[in-house]
């Protein structure tokens, strides 16, 4: 079924480009891991914020309590990422980190701490990737915590997030014999979402 903002040609090519961009923010979750890391297909899905959370959970089959990292980005296209795991998984994966790296428990990576720099690789690689195939340069604000601990509905509070529209962009990277996965979604307001069809076309028309 035709996504409502995006033509089945253009969902397709904006696939195609996160594919792109994922590969390479798994090149960087491997090397802050020191883990191989398993990429599925991207799928591309645009809804109202009010819908993101089920949509996401039909999506994923992601449920229970998460933790989630938000960050501002802004070119022509502007909006907001965020990065989203489940809150049992982040602490096995911190618990996990501290053995391989032999810190003792004062220097062991907090789970928040880990949270943080897993986003700070997804965003990077992915958006900054996402947005140059797009012919745009987006400038980010610092990262910022949502919560742990808390369901996807609190996530995707309508009242809390700035645009009206999510385009979610879901792949799940996932440790090699490890349970843990990462979900990106970025969000952006109607106007965002026009130009990046209008940059689709440009991009289609030059094959």
């Amino acid at each position: 079924m035709p996504e409502p903002f995006f033509t089945e040609t253009q969902r397709d090519a904006l696939q195609e480009i996160s594919n792109l961009a994922m590969g390479m923010a798994a090149t960087g979750l491997s090397e802050l891991l020191d883990a191989f890391i398993e990429l599925s297909v991207p799928r591309v899905r645009s809804v109202a914020i009010g819908e993101a959370a089920q949509a996401l959970r039909e999506m994923t089959g992601l449920d229970g309590e998460v933790t989630a990292v938000r960050q501002s980005f802004r070119s022509g296209i502007k909006g907001e990422a965020l990065v989203i795991c489940r809150s049992g998984e982040i602490a096995d994966l911190a618990t996990l980190a501290q053995g391989l790296g032999g810190q003792s428990p004062d220097e062991a990576m907090s789970e928040i701490e880990l949270a943080f720099d897993i986003a700070n690789v997804v965003t990077g690689a992915c958006v900054s990737s996402i947005l140059d195939q797009l012919g745009a340069t987006p400038v980010f604000s610092p990262p910022g915590l949502i919560g742990g601990g808390m369901s996807l509905d609190g996530v995707f509070r309508p009242d809390a997030l700035t645009w009206d529209m999510a385009l979610l962009i879901e792949v799940n990277f996932s440790l090699e014999d490890q349970n843990f996965r990462v979900h990106l979604v970025m969000l952006m307001a109607q106007e965002s979402i026009c130009i990046v069809r209008d940059a689709l076309d440009a991009l289609l028309g030059e094959t």
